[in-house]
């Protein structure tokens, strides 16, 4: 069950202070009235609004059913049908009248629903399966398109699915056992009851997420499917998710520094921050379940069972505030730890580089996860444009004949950072275009004179490079700045955002404030007068992806905007000898791409991606099911080609390591992240594009 969509982006930072304001709050009272605010501030507020008439109750009712039951798994074409006739065309009309009347009746049909198939489980995995003499098969579908007709025929669908879960484990681990000489051999019968084992497991604990969702999650849920309906990143920020959504954008939070997960109603501890609080403190470990927190002296609070997002609450805190964690080590013990909460700095999220070294010649390359930027603070705190010009500047020192940016899966961030960033490279003119909703069209001008870097710019992209990295991609491009290497097109993200706070009195459910909307109010152009949206960016070097032949992107999302173009702005293309083998380059990278066996083999494996996608048949039969997954093997490895890199080496920069001091965790740090590179083909056809530049300089 797919309850939030999975976007494969972060959205472009909505706190833009040049080009994109937040607006006045709307006030609303209580609960009941939140999706009608919602609805009249997108109405008046929306890069392109819609009207809240029965077209607009259809397509939220469709978008709610597909958010709930995406795998047509719970509700039957009878349900189906009486929701409709009853709520398709009403949901306009609840959301004015402040009812959850739609919402609260899917719910209750859901959970009926969750009972009845928990029987099924049980009498499915409470005995042991004869997988040995069946002879059923299933048939899976990516994206199912009916319902199933009745009860009896939506169980018989779940019980295969059940089954068909414990045989895919059972074989897994007969499989590993045959692999694996060193591991002690155990019976068939041990086998599969674990196998039953763990699916029950994996049942209870999915059952349990949904049958413990409160009304606050059920109408953040439910908001955001209205909000969807206006396009694909217009949606409800609870104050939870809005907190987390500023610590991606900024990379920091005050808290302890652990990466928390929940496992059979514990909090777990996954991993501890380098350089945090409880880094420094050094009792807490990773593997630590946390069962009580107690706030300094005060009484500690029971956190087993409790949903996870409150737990967290309780646990992040102020700089300076004391928090005291109950803890069950693995071997059984209880240990209260005291923690004085720091801020914690997530390295990961920030930009970094390498030096790669390639007969002789130094290349630099400099990883931008996305485009952060901390607003918090006066004039802007850490963001990703100055901390990517510190990069250039260091590797500018380490004598580099080249650089490459890598935004590959880079879903984007801030616009300011992006406008400024392109001005690194570039002396003075337009990054970006953009327009609002009454047609207002505004560039984006870098104005500083100076450049930052003046040298061969390589781009890398993939179809996750979303948003400000398509405006960077494109400025640097339409400029013939840079060359861009990626997969045939970026993300096609299109569009501007902001966040605007929400007003309540009164909520018994969302006792910490309603939260924020996150809008669509502007639609941004590359300076050429085509917009990004739904077309990306396509390369000028095109480099085979297993996902070639797959629907990604803008262009995969329901309600998503147009594609359409303005004039060009004023700029004149780059002229400088370090761009001048341009086009040669770009002629010999392709010839280069389109000779190599590697990408060749790509290429036929995403012809065969696709033509697995859409569905899948499996038997139910072990002896077959085994010979069935051999043969996919066997198949795979018709096209399975190890790819080794180009002879070069790539380390960290002397100055990085050298600032970690003595500090093993830090200078790991410096070092590891490097190992993403390793036998990365992408990256190899950059640093021959940069060769190619240098020589016809």
């Amino acid at each position: 069950m797919r309850i939030i969509k999975f976007i494969p982006v972060v959205t472009i930072g909505a706190l833009l202070s040049t080009l994109v304001f937040c607006g006045n709050s709307n006030k609303i009272e209580g609960d009941e009235n939140l999706l009608s605010a919602i609805t009249e501030l997108l109405s008046s507020r929306h890069y392109q609004p819609k009207k809240i008439n029965d077209n607009f109750s259809q397509a939220v009712f469709k978008n709610y059913m597909d958010k709930i039951d995406n795998k047509k798994q719970f509700f039957t074409q009878k349900q189906m049908g009486k929701l409709k006739s009853k709520y398709a065309k009403n949901i306009d009309d609840e959301i004015k009248k402040g009812s959850s009347e739609f919402m609260d009746s899917t719910w209750s049909a859901l959970n009926q629903r969750l009972y009845s198939l928990e029987l099924v489980n049980k009498r499915i995995l409470n005995t042991p399966i004869d997988f040995k003499n069946s002879q059923e098969s299933i048939t899976i579908e990516t994206t199912p398109k009916k319902y199933p007709k009745n009860e009896s025929v939506l169980e018989n669908k779940w019980s295969k699915w059940v089954t068909w879960n414990v045989l895919d484990r059972l074989h897994r681990k007969i499989q590993a056992q045959k692999t694996d000489s060193a591991r002690k051999k155990a019976p068939y019968d041990t086998l599969e009851l674990k196998a039953r084992t763990e699916t029950k497991t994996y049942l209870n604990s999915w059952f349990k997420r949904l049958k413990e969702m409160d009304q606050r999650d059920k109408l953040s849920f439910y908001a955001n499917a209205v909000s969807e309906v206006f396009d694909p990143h217009t949606s409800y920020f609870p104050p939870a998710q809005k907190d987390n959504f500023d610590i991606q954008m900024t990379g920091k939070l005050e808290g302890i520094g652990a990466t928390l997960s929940q496992r059979d109603g514990y909090i777990k501890v996954e991993r501890i921050v380098a350089g945090s609080a409880s880094y420094k403190q050094g009792d807490l470990k990773a593997g630590y379940l946390i069962v009580k927190v107690a706030q300094a002296d005060g009484d500690p609070v029971d956190v087993v069972d409790m949903k996870l997002d409150d737990a967290i609450k309780m646990i992040r805190g102020k700089k300076g505030t004391e928090v005291r964690l109950t803890v069950k080590k693995p071997d059984g013990k209880i240990q209260v730890i005291p923690i004085i909460r720091d801020v914690v700095i997530i390295e990961e999220s920030y930009a970094k580089s390498a030096i790669i070294t390639e007969n002789d010649t130094k290349y630099g390359v400099i990883y931008l996860p996305s485009f952060y930027a901390d607003f918090s603070q006066r004039g802007r705190g850490r963001n990703s444009a100055n901390d990517v010009l510190i990069e250039i500047n260091k590797l500018k020192n380490a004598g580099v004949s080249g650089i490459i940016l890598d935004l590959r899966n880079n879903g984007g961030g801030s616009l300011a950072d992006a406008i400024e960033m392109g001005g690194h490279f570039i002396s003075t003119g337009p990054i970006v275009q953009v327009r609002t909703s009454n047609n207002r069209i505004q560039a984006a001008q870098d104005r500083n004179p100076s450049v930052a870097y003046d040298g061969p710019l390589v781009i890398l992209t993939n179809f996750y490079s979303a948003s400000a990295s398509e405006i960077l991609a494109a400025a640097m491009q339409d400029y013939k700045r840079g060359i861009v290497i990626g997969s045939k097109t970026t993300y096609g993200k299109g569009t501007v955002q902001t966040f605007i706070p929400l007003e309540y009195t009164n909520s018994s459910v969302f006792k910490n404030g309603f939260g924020q909307m996150k809008v669509t109010i502007q639609k941004f152009y590359r300076i050429n007068g085509k917009t990004t949206q739904l077309n990306g960016v396509v390369p000028d070097i095109i480099i085979p992806d297993l996902y070639d032949e797959l629907d990604l992107g803008e262009k995969d999302m329901d309600y998503h905007l147009g594609f359409d173009e303005i004039a060009k702005a004023r700029y004149s293309p780059y002229r400088d000898l370090s761009m001048n083998g341009r086009e040669t380059a770009i002629h010999l990278a392709n010839i280069r791409i389109s000779k190599n066996a590697y990408f060749n083999q790509t290429i036929q494996k995403a012809k065969r991606l696709k033509s697995m996608r859409d569905s899948y048949s499996y038997t139910l039969n072990l002896k077959k099911y085994a010979a069935e997954q051999q043969k996919i093997k066997d198949e795979d490895k018709a096209f399975n080609i190890t790819y080794t890199s180009a002879d070069k080496s790539i380390d960290p920069l002397k100055v990085d390591v050298e600032s970690a001091g003595d500090d093993e965790v830090k200078i790991a740090q410096k070092k590891d992240w490097i190992k993403m590179y390793a036998n990365d083909a992408t990256l190899d056809q950059a640093v021959f594009v940069l060769k190619d530049l240098n020589l016809q300089k």
